[in-house]
């Protein structure tokens, strides 16, 4: 780009690509550092020096030196191929090389009786741990390109498929192929989608749809913040928070059996621009929970204050949708003047599971019991209109774990085919630009799979601390 061009960089979530995931191409909801992927991410991310001299001098991106100055202002020496693993109990270096996943989790960690700097260095250390995931996931994704041959491209059937219909055997071209055993490629994440159907299959239908996320209010991560900090500024901590969290929910629900004997399970973690991370969890239970019993489970009322002062609490806090539509019509639901999470919902005075879909679950007007309460929002305090604003909860799971757990109950095969779906839906994306593509029926057939994963890969911060560490 020229000087005086100025650019505009705008995420299209309204333009989603056929065959893709609608969820996936979220706008960012909020500020944070991010890499957009864009065409071949296998060309050289040099460092190009222009000295006083006017010459050019250009280092190659895994070079030891001169990469984030301000970070490492002493002159201390960064990743290279070189670079040793330590034995730990010794403290010599041993054969081993260190791959860069490894010295980037060991840059990220809080070393005992040490003073990380990085740590402290807010969105400059975004930026550091952006760039070098994007510098990881090359050098993976590189390797698996050179070894196509031990892949055995050229048995896949349905990469051939083009090459038949088309019916012109001198146009065949490359044939590059991303394995299901890297995490989070389409084929990874459809052998997780036909897992789920298979658990449907032998099992029927998962009980419960349950989603988590991330407080980054949690005492946990409160008190390991160093001062003046926000958790946006340590995702290191959010990340590790939320992963023990996680894995203390499952066992909770699974080994504890709070809702009875499971089956089996499956869950997966997502990001989704917002900045924080949550999980889709899915279970399979022995005893099915029949209609009657709902009620006992999920609730989607505001929990009375003189009885239960702690819930009542966390779901005013966590579990209240921001209330839209005439109310706030700015607010990040609203799609062609219509909140797309359908609220507020219909008032019911009993639970009724016959429609196909989630069930209607006992919305209690105030006439019924329903309580009302009032909401803080930027344009004043408003009250919320009974139990019409409330998302659907597990008293126990809110109560225990004091986030925004989201459950829902599965009673028809519509569904469960989306729920299977859309836990395995994959990477987040963004739409960015359109280019026009000519028709040409006598090209060469290209089918790169890393290319086209890669296109449009959305990789905020938060996400990246998650793989590294």
């Amino acid at each position: 780009m020229m000087p005086s061009d100025t650019h505009k960089i705008v995420i299209h979530a309204d333009k989603t690509p056929a065959g893709e995931h609608v969820r996936r191409l979220n706008v960012p909801t909020i500020d944070e550092v991010a890499i957009v992927i864009v065409r071949d991410q296998f060309q050289p991310r040099d460092i190009v020096l222009h000295r006083r001299n006017d010459q050019l001098t250009t280092f190659a991106e895994t070079h030891r030196c001169l990469q984030y100055p301000i970070i490492f202002w002493d002159g201390a020496d960064g990743y290279h191929f070189n670079v040793k693993m330590i034995d730990p109990v010794s403290g010599k270096e041993t054969n081993m090389k260190c791959s860069a996943r490894n010295y980037y989790s060991y840059r990220l960690m809080i070393q005992e009786n040490e003073d990380n700097h990085i740590l402290k260095c807010r969105q400059l250390v975004h930026q550091y741990i952006v760039d070098m995931y994007a510098k990881i996931k090359k050098a993976c994704l590189i390797f698996i390109r050179l070894n196509q041959t031990k892949l055995h491209s050229e048995e896949y059937v349905h990469l051939r498929d083009p090459v038949v219909n088309d019916a012109n055997t001198t146009n065949i071209g490359r044939l590059t192929i991303l394995p299901s055993s890297y995490t989070g490629s389409p084929r990874h994440m459809h052998e997780c989608a036909q897992d789920a159907i298979a658990y449907v299959h032998h099992y029927g239908r998962p009980e419960l749809f349950i989603t988590v996320t991330c407080n980054p209010a949690w005492d946990d991560i409160q008190q390991l913040l160093l001062p003046g900090q926000s958790p946006v500024d340590r995702h290191d901590i959010t990340a590790r928070v939320f992963r023990q969290k996680q894995k203390s929910l499952m066992d909770f629900m699974v080994k504890h059996e709070v809702f009875g004997s499971v089956h089996c399970w499956m869950y997966s973690v997502e990001w989704q621009k917002r900045g924080l991370p949550h999980a889709h969890i899915l279970i399979w239970l022995y005893n099915k929970i029949t209609s009657n019993k709902i009620d006992n489970v999920i609730c989607p009322e505001i929990p009375n204050a003189d009885v239960d002062k702690d819930l009542h609490e966390v779901v005013m806090k966590n579990m209240i949708h921001v209330p839209c539509g005439t109310l706030n019509p700015n607010s990040p639901c609203m799609i062609d003047g219509k909140c797309s999470k359908r609220y507020p919902r219909a008032l019911v005075s009993n639970t009724v599971t016959g429609n196909n879909g989630y069930p209607l679950y006992r919305r209690r007007s105030a006439e019924d019991g329903g309580k009302l309460a009032t909401i803080q929002m930027r344009n004043g305090d408003i009250e919320v209109d009974n139990n019409q604003w409330v998302v659907t909860y597990s008293p126990l799971l809110s109560k225990t774990y004091r986030a925004h757990i989201n459950v829902e109950y599965c009673n028809s095969i519509k569904s469960i085919k989306y729920i299977c779906k859309y836990v395995n839906k994959g990477s987040d994306m963004a739409v960015f630009g359109v280019q026009p593509e000519r028709s040409d029926r006598n090209a060469v057939i290209h089918i790169d799979e890393i290319a086209q994963y890669q296109a449009g890969r959305y990789i905020s911060s938060n996400e990246t601390v998650w793989p590294i560490l």
